[in-house]
């Protein structure tokens, strides 16, 4: 236990960037945001007719992408953990499963308290009206929009997935370097697009669309934990004879 809170130490050296630069991208993201929906007139739009322009009362959501700039730092944090500093760490004596073990440590323990913080920005949100422009940034239709602990636990789970997710990623840059990297690329997409196909095929693109919104969010939260369980075990394998 000892070695893996070491190896959570170790990635910490680089505080600014696990605990300073998430945020700092994330309030960049949530200016912007609030800056465009504070422009943008709220309860009306505009509609050309063939009588001419007719104001139109707006009634969907003002949903915003702001969330997404944490996602995407956490999955770029998951990445750098193994691509850069794994090397110097077995350079210091740690096994790579001790490494990969402490690294997944790390990342759920910063996955559990950005979830806490997003969570309580949401009920800011629903407090203030959406920010006094009455737009959703920390509510994502479907995912988090349903009780505080829902939100948590799901947030922290999906963040958890997206840092295992990058750390297999950069297992596969150090163990087989890009070529090894395009061809994961390749084979995930490869994945994609023959199962798009059985569904197009199948025609089932409609029971498919009422499987997901008919999904609730525990049980959205519960396949995503299946999957982040499946790719820290697949990277917990990869690792064990990766070469640096």
């Amino acid at each position: 236990m000892n070695t893996l809170i070491n190896v959570a130490r170790y990635h910490l050296a680089k505080r600014v960037d696990y605990l300073v630069l998430p945020w700092v991208w994330l309030a960049f993201a949530f200016t912007v945001d609030l800056v465009i929906f504070a422009m943008i007139p709220v309860g009306h739009h505009s509609v050309l007719t063939a009588h001419g322009i007719v104001q139109v009362q707006n009634t969907s959501p003002r949903d915003a992408g702001g969330l997404g700039a944490i996602v995407a730092i956490y999955f770029v944090l998951g990445i750098m953990s193994v691509a850069k500093s794994l090397p110097f760490a077995l350079a210091l004596g740690v096994s790579r499963r001790s490494y990969y073990a402490g690294t997944a440590v790390l990342a759920v323990t910063l996955a559990v308290g950005y979830g806490l913080v997003i969570t309580a920005l949401q009920a800011i949100e629903r407090a203030t009206n959406g920010w006094g422009v009455e737009t959703h940034i920390f509510r994502v239709p479907y995912i988090l929009d349903g009780p505080w602990y829902q939100t948590w636990l799901t947030m922290s789970v999906a963040l958890t997935l997206l840092f295992a997710y990058g750390m297999w990623f950069g297992i596969i840059y150090r163990r087989w370097s890009l070529i090894g990297s395009i061809a994961f690329s390749a084979a995930q997409v490869t994945v994609l697009v023959t199962a798009a196909l059985l569904i197009t095929w199948s025609h089932s693109w409609r029971n498919t669309g009422h499987f997901f919104t008919a999904l609730s969010a525990v049980g959205l939260t519960g396949i995503l934990a299946a999957l982040g369980a499946a790719l820290l075990a697949g990277g917990y394998a990869t690792v064990r004879r990766i070469a640096v």
